[in-house]
């Protein structure tokens, strides 16, 4: 970029607001700018992904934690939603959890613009959609910045798309966002949201920008708050470097307020749900904040680090080093070199401070990594590292200074037990490389050759920082095995046996993942999400089963009582699909009180199923022989054995409860079992004589037809019913039963049934979407009328 001459210490005259926006901001090389920021993107992720030969690029694979328990199979069910394959819509998901509210989840992890791209592939190559999703999205937040340096000032092009693919390279996207591709979008939404900032302070764009906000928060909702309580910041400092007078700043900030509400209320009807999901969810481990110490968060802004429990502040080396260079350069109006480093000092401070940690994070410590707000964190570092471009390149003595700064933050996190030797030689090299493309002549091969070296040095280190990040999550995180042949045999077995709403398919044991029933296919019970119900994880444990992540990752529940329950005529087991006798989807009990649950699984069991199927053990701890004897010691961990047969229990702690299991049949008389340490242990033995009894009477007066939609189920009675009719589902809110919000029974969806009654009919509606659809039309309203009145305003003054 040519140098203007400027007298050296004196500040350049102030630019009138009005001519601060370039006229063609992707004039020339814009559209090459964003291009090349996209490709350094694409080049260091999968360049990183290689070299750690992790999926699709080698045999080590991606699915870890909440990436195979939720992204992946979430993106399976929406799949198969568009289409048409999905037990269920998007208000109701038939298949997971015995029957969820599937709008939250929706709005939660697949509302992206990006998801539905999966439908473009196989349904067997859903890990390969998701990964270039992935991808995709990263490639986007750099083009998005990009886009926004090139409109905030000028500056050489290819060191706006070097600094825009930095900001979509940072720490926070490489480790974490990789493997929680829904927080991708707002790594998307904070330079959009700057963006719309500056049409408000333009006094332009009042239809798009609203838009534009709606859009980030339906995307995710989660990360785009994060991302306009950024913005927010970036636009005061944007303001305060003006010359704009206070009464103008005023009208810019309530602008901004307006144009922000209104695309909030646009995304109302999936916002609202998705909040109200959260208020009837089992409720998670609180957790204190405990800021991490000062010499880890400084190795954590050096490339190839890793840690959960730390912000991944990373950022290439050119970034610090520019921020740092801003500080010492006089040729730069005071209120600008002082105030964007200050934004990114005040910035990595709140992330340290328990009240601004908790504002970042919508006042709730989340239950994972502390620090998802760190993407901001990298965004004001690029933009501060621009706005010193925009005023020429530095001279050597600033950048001598700011070459200091990054040395000692450097050293200063020599102390952390985070560094690696691969992050001092990268940040070195880095530092090196970076500082003498700033030296070199800026034309001709030198210009080419500083391009090479900024380009090098920030691919280099994303690239090993990703295959530095690919490799610890495997070590450090919970892993699931990848999809295979072994997969796609289990979900065709299971699509053979579907007979859906007649009975349900479970997919049974092994698990995959937390939501098997939206991955390989069937209705079941387990399901994992941040809405599910309580009312659906109290019930299950009522019943026996089991669970992870603190109560929200709810296991398949493979016991005869409740298969018969819960309609489940087909399950997987030992490698095959297993049948069995259910009752259909809607029964009738006699009229009185729903049954109260107690402390024994058991004796749950028999009061929901309105029958006495279990026999104690006798003398000794033995069960009759031809019974099946029935474990429950939901914290014992390890291995439960009755004769030749045993199974594994994993329990204990709010983290982990193991579910009723089967011990096998009672083969000879006096054979006991034997059970781990660990908690309260009880053992009941089955009798299946019973048990069919008393299936054959509740189907005697169950429902003769069950016709389920996306949004509800009708059921037709036997002339002359009457008593309780019992949904075969979770009582979860939202359900309404003949204009009636309906009474649990035992925690299930129930009805009373009047005499003369033929048809019960129940319709869905998740809590919030009515009012959320309310807010949104009173967001289109308002923006109508803010666009009808900024065009008369217009017109006014044109005449």
């Amino acid at each position: 970029m040519p140098n203007a001459t400027r007298i050296r210490g004196a500040a350049p005259r102030p630019v009138p607001l009005a001519a601060a926006r370039p006229a063609t901001p992707l004039a020339a090389e814009g559209p090459r700018a964003v291009l090349l920021a996209g490709l350094l993107t694409v080049l260091a992720v999968c360049g990183g992904d290689a070299v750690a030969r992790v999926f699709p690029f080698g045999p080590r694979h991606r699915a870890v934690n909440d990436l195979a328990n939720q992204f992946v199979p979430f993106h399976a069910h929406l799949w198969d939603l568009l289409r048409g394959r999905a037990d269920g819509g998007f208000l109701l998901d038939w298949q997971a959890g015995w029957g969820t509210s599937f709008l939250p989840d929706y709005g939660t992890y697949v509302s992206s613009p990006f998801a539905p791209l999966v439908a473009l592939f196989p349904r067997g190559d859903i890990e390969y959609a998701v990964y270039g999703v992935t991808v995709l999205k990263t490639a986007v937040a750099a083009a998005a910045m990009t886009f926004l340096l090139r409109r905030l000032g000028p500056g050489t092009w290819w060191w706006a798309s070097v600094l825009g693919a930095s900001y979509a390279l940072c720490g926070w996207s490489l480790a974490e966002g990789t493997y929680n591709p829904m927080w991708l979008d707002g790594l998307i939404a904070f330079p959009l949201l700057c963006l719309v900032g500056e049409w408000v302070r333009e006094g332009r764009r009042p239809l798009l920008g609203p838009l534009v906000v709606a859009v980030c928060w339906v995307a995710n909702f989660y990360t785009a708050y994060m991302a306009t309580l950024g913005a927010a910041l970036v636009l005061l400092v944007r303001l305060a470097v003006t010359d704009q007078e206070d009464r103008g700043r005023v009208r810019t900030v309530l602008r901004a307020a307006l144009t922000t509400g209104i695309g909030i209320a646009l995304s109302a009807p999936v916002l609202v749900p998705v909040f109200l999901g959260s208020r009837h969810a089992h409720p998670g481990v609180v957790r204190d904040f405990v800021p991490a110490p000062a010499t880890d968060v400084l190795a954590r802004l050096l490339p190839a680090t890793y840690s959960f429990s730390t912000p991944a502040a990373f950022v290439c080396t050119a970034v610090p080093l520019l921020v740092a260079v801003l500080l010492f350069r006089r040729d730069v109006p005071g209120r600008e070199r002082w105030l964007w480093p200050g934004l990114c000092a005040a910035v990595l401070a709140s992330l340290q401070w328990g009240p601004t940690h908790l504002l970042w994070h919508a006042f709730a410590t989340p239950n994972g990594s502390p620090y998802r707000q760190t993407f901001v964190l990298s965004g004001v570092l690029v933009l501060a590292a621009w706005t010193g471009l925009a005023h020429g390149l530095p001279d050597r003595r600033a950048l001598l200074g700011g070459t200091a700064v990054v040395a000692v933050l450097t050293l200063g996190s020599l102390p952390s037990p985070f560094l690696t030797s691969w992050a001092l030689l990268l940040t070195a090299g880095g530092l090196a490389a970076v500082a003498g493309a700033l030296l070199l002549p800026k034309r001709g091969r030198y210009g080419l050759l500083a391009a090479l070296l900024v380009a090098g040095t920030l691919v280099g280190q994303a690239a090993a920082t990703t295959a530095y990040a690919d490799r610890e999550r495997l070590v450090r995180l919970d892993d699931y095995p990848p999809w295979g042949a072994e997969h796609e045999r289990r979900a065709a077995a299971l699509a053979a046996a579907d007979g859906w709403p007649a009975y349900r398919t479970d997919p049974g044991l092994p698990r995959v993942a937390g939501n098997d029933p939206l991955l390989l296919g069937g209705q079941g019970a387990a399901y994992y999400s941040s809405h599910t119900p309580a009312v659906l994880t109290g019930t299950l444990a009522a019943l026996g089963g089991g669970w992870t992540s603190r109560g929200r990752n709810l296991l398949s529940l493979d016991n005869p009582v409740t298969d018969a329950l819960f309609g489940v005529g087909a399950r997987w087991r030992d490698g095959r699909v297993v049948r069995s006798e259910p009752l259909p989807l809607v029964t009738v009990r006699p009229a009185g009180p729903p049954p109260v649950y107690g402390r024994s699984p058991f004796r749950n069991q028999e009061l929901l199923l309105g029958a006495r199927v279990y026999e104690a053990p006798g003398p000794g701890g033995a069960c009759p022989v031809g019974t099946e004897v029935f474990l429950w010691a939901p914290d014992a961990t390890g291995t439960a054995r009755l004769g030749g047969y045993e199974t594994r229990l994993l329990g204990g702690g709010p983290k982990r409860r193991a579910a009723l299991t089967s011990l096998g049949v009672q083969r000879r008389p006096g054979l006991t079992a034997r059970v781990p340490p660990g908690g309260t242990a009880e053992i009941a033995c089955l009798d299946h004589d019973r048990l069919r009894t008393a299936v054959t009477a509740l189907r005697a007066r169950a429902a003769t037809r069950t016709a389920v939609h996306a949004d509800g189920l009708t059921a037709t009675l036997p002339p002359g019913t009457t008593g309780t009719a019992v949904v075969a589902a979770p009582a979860i809110a939202g359900w309404r039963c003949g204009g009636a919000t309906p009474t649990p029974y035992g925690g299930l969806l129930a009805v009373p049934v009047a005499p003369g009654t033929t048809t019960v009919s129940c319709t869905f509606r998740p809590p919030g979407l009515t009012p959320g659809l309310a807010a949104g039309a009173a967001g289109l309203v308002l923006l109508a009328g803010r666009v009808g009145l900024g065009r008369r305003a217009q017109r006014q003054r044109a005449e």
